[in-house]
């Protein structure tokens, strides 16, 4: 089966399923869905960052400071993360990853892109071995040459606004709600793949 023809759910402004539909379909149709962004931090504390090989079918050859993808119809969020984070990174043996917060994301596009987006976090000390049909480059950095990256590199869009949201959150601000949010960096419209 193509991740086109995976079936999802769809879920209304409140997050509530309401059907099912193809990824395709959904992405064709901007039916609102679920996604899971995890932040992968090593022992020492630093981002996993990636950059995503030319031949993916959204955002090709764009950096993401998270694993993640969408949420398939009946898994759970936490389902979802934990098997999002071990696909990407190339492991097995993750702890659960943390759940951190949850918002609606508003992308641009036409059809208009939404999805509700569940951010976690996991501590991963195991030698990863991304898949190289999702990672053409990919590195552990400190958060400080992350942040010096974000106006220099072409960020998926989803992902920036999930960062934006996940600093408010850490300093004690609030991170959920709807929006599309994140408006440094540059980027188009939104979708997990």
């Amino acid at each position: 089966m193509s991740s086109a023809d995976e079936i999802l759910d769809v879920v209304d402004a409140a997050d509530r399923v309401v059907g099912q539909a193809p990824r395709g379909e959904a992405y064709a149709r901007g039916l609102r869905h679920r996604c899971v962004f995890i932040q992968a931090k090593d022992a020492q504390g630093r981002i996993f960052v990636h950059r995503r090989t030319p031949g993916k079918l959204v955002f090709p050859s764009l950096y993401d400071m998270f694993v993640g993808g969408v949420v398939g119809a009946g898994e759970s969020y936490g389902e979802a993360a934990l098997r999002e984070a071990e696909e990407e990174l190339g492991v097995s043996g993750l702890p659960a990853p943390e759940p951190l917060f949850k918002f609606l994301y508003e992308g641009g596009g036409s059809p208009r892109q939404s999805w509700w987006s569940y951010v976690y976090e996991v501590r991963c000390e195991l030698p990863v071995r991304p898949q190289a049909e999702e990672v053409a480059w990919h590195a552990f950095l400190p958060e400080e040459e992350l942040e010096r990256r974000i106006g220099d590199w072409t960020w998926v869009p989803d992902g920036l606004a999930a960062y934006e949201r996940l600093k408010a959150f850490r300093s004690g601000g609030s991170a959920g709600g709807a929006g599309g949010g994140g408006t440094r960096g540059r980027g188009g419209t939104a979708e997990r793949a």
